[in-house]
């Protein structure tokens, strides 16, 4: 992998990663832009103890933009782009219409490939190994930024979602707290750890899924299982056999095998509803250890988070959605309409061919 960074014409930093050590990166941004000015904040709610970023700017952000005038498109044929370049295999930069800015942390776009009508699905294995190098990359990168305390990568598929951008593309997210899913998390582990004299949940909890039936596929170095109380219709959590706290902790066996198990999952979501059905819309979510202090969760320590990544669906059966109405929203108690045994029997049922 080769790694470039530049700036654009308003300053915000953009990085290339590239499959071939050779690739030249000299294309300067020739868009007459005005420095970004953002006006996010976060504020605390006293009541739940977690927190709200407040970003009013995001109102004028790009929506639905015809195919030709995709800003996450090469700039090509006389049209300017967020990428300055005429092709790219993957390429990070900094959102023009951040979530989280400065002080308050930073947002990042990413581009899996310069192909507008692909999907992570359809990449190939080397290509998504190289995202899964610029994901890990920007872990290591953004961790050591002063304001970010926890690095979220993720990646929102489909219209349902709220995408707007049609690009096969993810985000990254540097908060400058630790998440409240996070912390639950910790919490968790660390009233489990005194009650066992020192087991770590996460560990407790792979080692009974794959001895179980919610066993969606299995690699070597990999496993992914829909989990006993999942929250969504199809949810599927994929984690590393060997426990590490981030990205970073991964192995080169591990990274190695990554593209195959990934791909073969999401080839999967895509045919869980039929062949003739749109593609499945979905979030896929990087859970990592923080990287301030655990302090406050007693005896727990980097090392004894789990990194994994959740997949999920809003998508419940053909044509009808999981629309999260009173209880979900308003007690944050979810009600799953497919039973999670049934949802890990279908996907083994979709193997992809």
């Amino acid at each position: 992998m080769k790694k470039t960074s530049t700036r654009l014409a308003d300053g915000r930093e953009l990085v290339y990663y590239d499959l071939a050590d050779d690739t030249v990166r000299d294309a300067v941004d020739r868009r007459p832009l005005d420095a970004t000015v953002t006006t996010s904040e976060i504020r605390r709610d006293e009541l739940l103890g977690d927190s709200v970023a407040i970003a009013s700017h995001r109102q004028g952000r790009t929506y639905h933009p015809p195919a030709d005038e995709c800003p996450l498109c090469p700039s090509r044929d006389g049209r300017l782009s967020e990428i300055p370049d005429s092709s790219y295999d993957v390429v990070v930069f900094e959102n023009r219409f951040p979530s989280l800015a400065g002080v308050s942390g930073r947002c990042e776009v990413v581009c899996f490939t310069s192909d507008h009508d692909a999907s992570f699905a359809s990449l190939g294995e080397r290509q998504a190994r190289l995202v899964l190098d610029a994901w890990t990359d920007r872990t290591s990168e953004l961790s050591h930024l002063p304001s970010v305390e926890q690095v979220f990568c993720f990646e929102n598929r489909g219209a349902e979602i709220g995408v707007t951008l049609q690009h096969p593309h993810g985000q990254i997210y540097a908060y400058p707290f630790t998440t409240p899913r996070t912390a639950l998390m910790l919490r968790q582990v660390a009233a489990h750890k005194e009650a066992t004299g020192g087991e770590n949940l996460f560990d407790a909890v792979v080692e009974r899924e794959r001895a179980g039936e919610r066993v969606v596929l299995e690699g070597e170095h990999w496993v992914a299982f829909v989990p006993y109380a999942a929250h969504w219709p199809y949810e599927v959590h994929l984690y590393p056999k060997r426990r590490v706290p981030d990205l970073l902790g991964l192995d080169e066996a591990a990274r190695t095998e990554f593209p195959r198990v990934y791909l073969e999952l999401l080839r999967r979501f895509d045919r869980i509803f039929g062949e003739n059905e749109p593609p499945t819309p979905y979030i896929a979510a990087w859970h990592q250890a923080p990287f301030g202090q655990l302090a406050e969760f007693d005896g727990v320590t980097r090392d004894d988070f789990a990194l994994h990544l959740e997949l999920f669906t809003i998508r419940r059966t053909s044509g009808k959605l999981k629309f999260l109405a009173g209880s979900e929203s308003g007690m944050n108690v979810f009600i799953n309409d497919v039973p999670p045994e049934r949802a890990a029997e279908r996907l083994r049922e979709v193997a992809s061919s």
